[in-house]
């Protein structure tokens, strides 16, 4: 029992409080027992104001959504995929194309940086799988190589 002395209008008092259990208190005042009940009020429901909303994900005229999914290159292709998510700035090749394995294939930006996409081997382009303004996710498929 904890134990604390209060000075109430002039007057002494000592009081002791017990260990609470299950909503009862035991309280002694200048030697004198008394039950106490402690009332347990819940707490006000949190409301909240102006959550703001998940966005939409960008659509075509047509509705269609304008972000390309991950997709394998034609078989006995090579296929120069994107390293992360984001948006195609530009593409720098043409079908037909002979590259080295050092050219930039494609521009992404992503996380607000511009990423050069490199060939990743000499090759001639045999597809083009994205547009210039397209979002596209991990893995996607940017261009084929012969």
């Amino acid at each position: 029992m904890k134990e604390y002395k209060y000075k109430i209008n002039g007057t002494d008092y000592k009081v002791g409080v017990g260990d609470i259990d299950h909503g009862i208190v035991t309280v002694e005042v200048n030697g004198t027992p008394y039950q106490v009940e402690i009332e347990h009020k819940s707490p006000a429901p949190v409301k909240v104001i102006n959550a703001p909303k998940a966005s939409k994900a960008p659509r075509t005229a047509e509705g269609e959504k304008i972000i390309a999914k991950p997709a394998t290159g034609p078989t006995g292709g090579y296929a120069v995929k994107a390293p992360l998510p984001g948006v195609v700035l530009s593409v720098s090749v043409k079908v037909g194309d002979t590259v080295k394995a050092s050219d930039t294939v494609a521009v992404l930006e992503a996380m607000k940086m511009e990423n050069a996409i490199r060939a990743g081997r000499n090759g001639k382009i045999a597809s083009i799988n994205v547009k210039d303004g397209e979002s596209v996710l991990e893995n996607t498929v940017i261009v084929t190589l012969e």
